[in-house]
């Protein structure tokens, strides 16, 4: 990568690209690696997935800030050297508001025109999230901040199944409406594997008034024990019969699981975009086959096209 030369990309913020989009969005979520060597495969799995045309990529950004200069960084160069909009995690996890003045203002220097604001989990060790003095306790407070003084593309973060730390779903979708009258613009889902519950979600939230963007997360499973660890950490479910099947190819292989990974997520983003759903955001963990093979599989059999016909009306309110 380092003697690719450089070319200069067009600054778009998302929520003008999704408003402005005639077909689903597509995107891919990364995380910065902890070497130079991961940080080489990183780039390479960018550019593999370039030639899909997705509308636009995240970074994530390590607790307490720990990738701060590296999530800035890489989300430079995928503008920059790749051509592809980026947009950075930023959590109030471990920062004063001085902090995230100081954070903002060198993504704002850096020509970065989106951030997804999140609370961001709590530290290695810690069970619950405490905010440090002078630091923030809510998403929708990060969000309000950033509007308040700077002029970026805001996301946020939603849940189908409800925030692990919400009393119960009204109460989330309370917190949701403090987030959208904060600046958020659009938004993007927690990984989930029942359709049902997005579009349950998304019904909810039109209901009560929330009319922007829901990008559907979806975390294609590549491994049991990996997937059982983060569904229980984030609060989602895997559905019984999924969860029989994953558990029986377990005991063949992981290449057992990979392979159903990938298929129950081509048929559960088919089934999504069918019913009207505006894009799709995959968490890739940094994989290039199994989102190349979904993403190639949905953009040939094109099934927001085969299902507006036919999709019930509540879906296509999703957008």
């Amino acid at each position: 990568m380092a003697n690719r030369p450089t070319t200069i990309s067009r600054n778009m913020r998302i929520d003008q690209l999704l408003a402005n989009r005639q077909e689903p969005s597509f995107s891919f979520e990364f995380f910065p690696p902890k070497t130079p060597e991961g940080e080489q495969n990183l780039f390479k799995t960018v550019e593999t997935l370039r030639d899909l045309e997705p509308t636009y990529v995240s970074v994530t950004y390590g607790a307490g800030g720990g990738t701060r200069a590296l999530t800035v960084d890489i989300v430079k160069r995928i503008k920059n050297e790749l051509g592809i909009e980026a947009m950075a995690h930023f959590t109030c996890v471990g920062h004063t508001r001085e902090e995230l003045h100081d954070v903002l203002d060198e993504m704002r220097d850096a020509g970065i025109e989106n951030i997804i604001a999140l609370r961001g989990d709590p530290p290695k060790g810690e069970t619950e999230f405490k905010p440090v003095p002078g630091g923030l306790s809510y998403g929708s407070e990060l969000a309000a901040l950033i509007s308040e003084s700077y002029d970026f593309c805001i996301a946020g973060a939603c849940y189908p199944e409800c925030h692990p730390d919400a009393p119960d779903s009204d109460a989330d979708l309370a917190n949701l409406h403090y987030k959208i009258g904060a600046g958020t613009s659009f938004l993007i889902t927690q990984l989930f594997f029942d359709n049902d519950d997005y579009f349950d979600f998304v019904d909810r939230a039109r209901a009560s008034g929330i009319t922007c963007p829901i990008i559907a997360g979806i975390m294609p499973i590549n491994n049991f024990e990996q997937i059982k660890r983060f569904t229980s950490m984030c609060g989602a479910t895997i559905p019984p019969r999924l969860y029989e099947q994953l558990e029986a190819r377990s005991k063949e292989s992981e290449e057992a699981v990979a392979e159903l990974g990938v298929a129950y997520a081509t048929l559960q983003c088919a089934d999504l975009l069918a019913r009207g759903a505006p894009g799709i955001h995959f968490y890739t963990l940094n994989r290039s086959p199994a989102t190349r093979a979904i993403l190639s599989a949905l953009k040939a059999a094109r099934p927001w096209e085969r299902g507006s016909a036919t999709a019930p009306a509540t879906a296509h309110q999703a957008g």
